[in-house]
């Protein structure tokens, strides 16, 4: 077993004796501008690599079992993987039509945790004022684009990040709003929905926006 996968086992076995059965481990292989970057042609065959650390984390003295592990999943290979190899998938910058589309792939049983990014604003100018540069570099990276692709979107739409491709996939206005595209995901199969919020201070950490979503999720029973 590899050096990492050493570790992660590792780290796996020590917080759940030290916190019980609390912590679900996050795979991910990445995307090749940032494996290759200080390693040329390092990313390649990202779905045998990612069974590969599975088997790794199976054979460990202590292993991570199939149930305390989720994949970074978008397309449906990797969905399948998700499926027979871990608890289920956690996709990330996706719409809730992906979501129902995963969640066809995976089946009934395993977990669908998808991410989706808010934020709390009063315009269409002010959202796109903080959303715009975040999301344009999320679509720098192949991975995302080719996924967003396959669900509809033009390469037009990714180039200048169009308004279609923005509120598809950023949720902004009012906290009605919020809960709004947390439902769609939920209706399309999602088991939880993970909120990242955006603010127009990109350090600064939103602990008042999480709290206005949860009072809010709390008020309309989805807590």
């Amino acid at each position: 077993m590899d050096a990492p996968g050493w570790l992660v086992a590792g780290s796996y076995a020590a917080l759940t004796a030290e916190h019980g059965d609390r912590f679900l481990l996050g795979v991910g292989v990445s995307h090749a501008p940032l494996i290759d970057a200080g390693e040329p042609g390092r990313y390649r065959r990202p779905l045998a690599a990612t069974a590969s650390f599975l088997d790794g984390l199976d054979a460990a003295q202590r292993p991570v079992p199939a149930e305390g592990r989720v994949l970074a999943a978008l397309g449906p290979k990797m969905l399948a993987l998700s499926a027979s190899r871990a608890r289920g998938a956690h996709p990330y910058l996706v719409t809730p039509e992906h979501t129902a589309s995963a969640r066809a792939a995976l089946g009934e049983g395993p977990l669908l945790l998808p991410e989706q990014t808010v934020i709390l604003c009063d315009t269409a100018d002010e959202a796109r004022g903080i959303g715009t540069d975040w999301l344009r570099a999320y679509l720098a990276l192949p991975n995302y684009a080719n996924n967003l692709l396959r669900s509809g979107f033009s390469e037009d739409d990714l180039a200048q990040v169009s308004d279609r491709l923005f509120d598809a996939i950023i949720a902004w206005g009012g906290e009605d709003a919020v809960l709004r595209r947390v439902a769609e995901h939920r209706s399309a199969g999602a088991d939880h929905v993970c909120v990242q919020v955006l603010t127009a201070d990109p350090r600064a950490f939103p602990r008042e926006q999480w709290r206005r979503i949860a009072a809010a999720c709390k008020d309309d029973g989805a807590l």
